[in-house]
């Protein structure tokens, strides 16, 4: 007989605490998902119990590794229970008690749960939906099967979400990093007029509903118990045994992303200087000539969007060409940075190209961005057919420029990039040092879209090699 239970610290607070809600986490692999399962089991024997379990997409429901995924490891080994996959993914215990997983993708969705009472509400990264969508839901957190109704979410830092000013109290507002000794602090508050009212205690709460004009009998009714409990990697001793790796995999992400999914950061945003500096080049990485040991080049191509720019001069078109090493390093070859009509950016993709294949050889591959829309599909496709004969791929642009910058960042922080040395350095330093905050991300993106197109999961290197 397998026992299924929390490990001790962060989780074990998480499934013990007394709070209307509680928002748990603040760094990846500290066990959040899996306390968000674990929590419908101390009710699986109430008949009448429901929870209903949210992400954001489908897909992060059913991906691999996702809650529907996890569910079976968990559930899987209660006796007598059921899956079902229709309407909604959810499974049913013997009492009758049931758990749902469902989507809220726009916020027009949440009328579909009007009328519906749920006795547990979990949110599955919580910084994910929108503040009306959460309050909303809390509407429908209501139960007549006799357990109070609470809600569970969970989170990775993010500076700019509504949820970063839901938990302040709990966060360090100069380091951004959580207070010890406040995890796991329950405090009160009350929603007047979309304004959150906060109190130490409950007493509190409602005398500031009441000093906000609402009738003592209904301010009475009104506070609900907030906290926020604070998780890390090193929380987690089952993932550090069963993977020890994935301390590394973090260590190695770029600062923002290391600051936020290592150490639970939830002040840090992208800034200038945060993402690239050319003291991060190491001291034999910059190159007077190219290393013999180049597996494969991409070009990638940041087209201007519009002929001009806001001061009426020609717009940037930009063209990055990297190479992946055996060693394990990129080198940053060549970069391409210009004003031309949008008329002749063909002829100047189409020309270099040529110039690339005949200098660099078969193991060239040229990406090219891909707008949203039919429109930017049509574009895509011209310049895919006027480049017949090419390794070409056109790639539909999604994410901020920072999400996209984020790996070749990663990479670059920790010294895996040489930049050969060429009239074009300054420039080049220049504007990724200034990224996210210049004008100007047009040799930034180029270098994020030919570095993931080499790093792409479907493109191997090793086979090359």
């Amino acid at each position: 007989m397998n026992i299924i239970k929390p490990q001790p610290g962060p989780q074990e607070q998480f499934l013990a605490t007394s709070a209307d809600i509680c928002i748990y986490g603040g760094a990846a692999g500290g066990g959040k998902t899996f306390g968000l399962l674990m929590e419908p089991l101390r009710y699986m024997n109430v008949r009448g119990y429901n929870a209903a379990i949210f992400r954001r997409e489908y897909t992060q429901i059913t991906s691999p590794g996702g809650l529907w995924e996890t569910s079976h490891a968990i559930y899987g080994q209660v006796l007598g229970a059921q899956t079902r996959k229709t309407p909604k993914l959810h499974w049913r215990f013997r009492s009758g008690a049931t758990v749902t997983f469902a989507h809220i993708n726009y916020e027009s969705e949440v009328q579909s749960w009007q009328g519906s009472q749920i006795a547990y509400i979990g949110f599955d990264e919580l910084t994910h939906f929108s503040e009306h969508t959460f309050f909303y839901m809390l509407s429908r957190n209501r139960s007549t099967c006799g357990v109070k109704p609470y809600v569970r979410a969970t989170c990775n830092p993010d500076a700019d979400s509504w949820v970063s000013d839901f938990i302040s109290w709990w966060i360090d507002q100069d380091t951004g990093y959580p207070i010890k000794e406040r995890s796991g602090k329950l405090r009160w508050m009350v929603r007047i007029s979309d304004e959150i009212i906060w109190g130490d205690t409950r007493r509190e709460a409602v005398e500031a509903a009441i000093t906000a004009g609402i009738s003592e009998m209904e301010a009475e009714t009104m506070p609900k118990s907030v906290t926020f409990i604070a998780s890390t990697l090193q929380d987690n001793k089952i993932l550090m045994k069963t993977d020890p790796s994935y301390m590394a995999s973090l260590q190695a992400l770029g600062l923002i992303d290391r600051e936020r999914l290592l150490y639970g950061n939830w002040k840090i945003r992208p800034q200038a200087g945060k993402f690239f500096k050319r003291t991060q080049i190491p001291a034999d990485g910059y190159r007077e000539r190219l290393p013999d040991d180049i597996i494969y080049w991409c070009r990638a191509w940041d087209i201007a969007a519009t002929d001009e720019d806001e001061k009426g001069d020609p717009a940037y078109t930009a063209g990055v060409l990297i190479g992946a090493r055996k060693s394990g390093r990129f080198l940053v070859a060549d970069v391409i940075n210009q004003r031309i009509k949008a008329g002749d950016v063909e002829t100047l993709i189409l020309m270099t190209a040529t110039a690339d294949r005949k200098k660099y050889g078969f193991n060239y591959k040229v990406r090219i961005p891909q707008d949203p829309g039919a429109a930017g599909k049509i574009v895509a496709k011209q310049y895919v057919n006027r480049l017949a004969g090419f390794d070409v791929k056109a790639e539909p642009v999604t994410g901020s420029k920072e999400l996209r910058a984020s790996p070749f960042a990663a990479q670059w922080q920790n010294g895996f990039v040489e930049v050969l040395i060429a009239e074009w350095n300054e420039a080049y330093f220049s504007q990724l040092e200034s990224f996210p905050d210049s004008k100007y991300k047009d040799m930034v993106d180029a270098s994020a879209d030919a570095f993931n197109e080499l790093t792409d999961g479907n493109f191997d290197i090793d086979a090359l090699l």
